[in-house]
């Protein structure tokens, strides 16, 4: 490997430690796309890191303070590798690896598929390692039987959750390059007839964000309050 080679993938992990945030978010406060946030106590042996995507954060650690889940550690890694899966696999790879090397035994990967075509699935079958159920959190935090029951009414539809409504602007409509190229607008949500907007919370400016982001997408909108779902399931489990 040459030393440029070496000395970029260096540049780039320190700049993910850089952004890393080893302390609880701020009340109300959110995790943004590009970062990482790690919270730990006492590392290791006898607790459990639940490895997650940072559109969960804010969720994860409320159900970690309402479960009293004292020795449940969190890492989320960055939510904008959504616009770009191919990161996940590796990302929870060498995540999963860090953590053994720490001495923790129980690790939980909070992600569906989330587009990595089974990419994700075949790491952690390697890893011997398990993930939330379903292929994406909305079917995750709708709980799954729920949301398979709705998936050929919902055929058409493009979900919001919490995150992703707060985030629209970053994730969806610059990160798609609709703010660039409106003319893109009918290639992406052409066949979508409708918005529903999964709610995690009764947040009356969420709720006003997600009616816009329909408005904005020229669909229909729905607004449904699921809560967590199996993402507080799992998370009871290992508390």
């Amino acid at each position: 490997m040459s030393a440029r080679r070496r000395g970029g993938r260096a540049a780039k992990r320190a700049e993910r430690a850089a952004r890393a945030r080893r302390h609880a978010l701020p009340p109300g406060g959110d995790l943004s796309p590009a970062d990482e946030l790690a919270i730990t106590s006492d590392k290791g042996a006898g607790r459990t890191l639940v490895i997650a995507c940072g559109a969960l954060a804010k969720e994860i650690i409320h159900l970690k303070a309402q479960l009293g889940a004292d020795r449940l550690d969190l890492h989320c890694l960055p939510a904008e590798w959504h616009n770009t899966p191919r990161h996940i696999p590796a990302g929870v790879r060498a995540r999963i690896r860090q953590a053994r090397a720490e001495g923790y035994e129980n690790i939980l990967v909070a992600y569906g598929d989330c587009g990595t075509g089974g990419g994700l699935d075949a790491v952690l079958a390697e890893e011997g390692i398990e993930r939330l159920p379903g292929a994406h959190c909305y079917a995750f935090l709708s709980g799954l039987e729920a949301f398979e029951k709705r998936l050929e009414a919902d055929a058409r539809s493009y979900f919001l959750t919490d995150y992703l409504a707060r985030h629209f602007d970053t994730l969806i409509w610059k990160g798609m390059m609709l703010d660039r190229h409106p003319e893109l607008l009918g290639d992406y949500f052409g066949n979508y007839e409708k918005l529903v907007y999964l709610a995690q919370s009764d947040d009356p400016a969420l709720l006003q964000k997600a009616r816009e982001a329909a408005q904005r997408l020229k669909l229909a909108f729905e607004h449904r309050r699921v809560g967590y779902g199996d993402l507080e399931t799992a998370l009871r489990q290992r508390a």
